[in-house]
């Protein structure tokens, strides 16, 4: 049992995000979100000052998931072609597993996101510095050529939005998917190695 004492930061966003998913955005409370941990509302109230300061916590957290197993990849040695197809192949897989396999809470983040714009800019300016991170390396070792790394990193990421921006999350799972997607990857892998 958790205690007014002992409540972590964590253990809340976890309790958060469990309510979330159970009442949906619009019926989620603090009070909800205390209940879960069996504290008082006002112990979650220390650790974030108001339910939308929790929300965009949990919105962060979301959103920083994607980060870090995406980062090792960026900072792999090896050829720079290889490192960004596992890269946008992982990106594409993650979006895909949160949105199949717990649609309700894909749905509930859409929602949060949509309050937190700041966070989804923050979060795709790191994407693309990786990406951009990848091409500096391609482009140091001579597998890439490119004059404009940071918009080219831009493009690639644009360009791939049909596999990762949940705007097209009802299309993950259609049939051909993932050959639309190598079809895309090819194309944009011809347009790294033009001379």
């Amino acid at each position: 049992m958790t205690t007014d004492s002992t409540l972590t930061a964590e253990q809340i966003l976890i309790a958060a995000e469990d309510v979330l998913r159970r009442f949906g955005p619009a019926k989620a409370t603090v009070v909800d979100v205390a209940r879960t941990l069996g504290v008082s509302h006002s112990s979650v109230y220390r650790h974030y000052p108001s339910k939308a300061a929790l929300r965009e916590a949990v919105t962060r957290r979301w959103l920083d998931q994607a980060h870090h197993e995406l980062a090792t990849i960026s900072n792999e040695g090896g050829p720079a072609s290889g490192r960004l197809h596992r890269w946008l192949t992982t990106l594409f897989t993650a979006k895909r597993k949160k949105a199949l396999d717990d649609p309700e809470l894909f749905a509930t983040y859409m929602v949060l996101v949509e309050e937190n714009s700041g966070l989804v800019d923050a979060h795709v300016d790191t994407l693309v510095g990786q990406i951009a991170q990848i091409f500096e390396e391609g482009t140091e070792d001579g597998e890439f050529k490119l004059a404009h790394i940071r918009n080219t990193a831009r493009a690639v990421f644009d360009a791939t939005g049909p596999f990762h921006d949940p705007a097209y999350a009802s299309t993950w799972s259609a049939p051909g998917v993932d050959d639309r997607f190598e079809a895309v990857w090819k194309l944009v892998l011809g347009g790294l190695r033009a001379k």
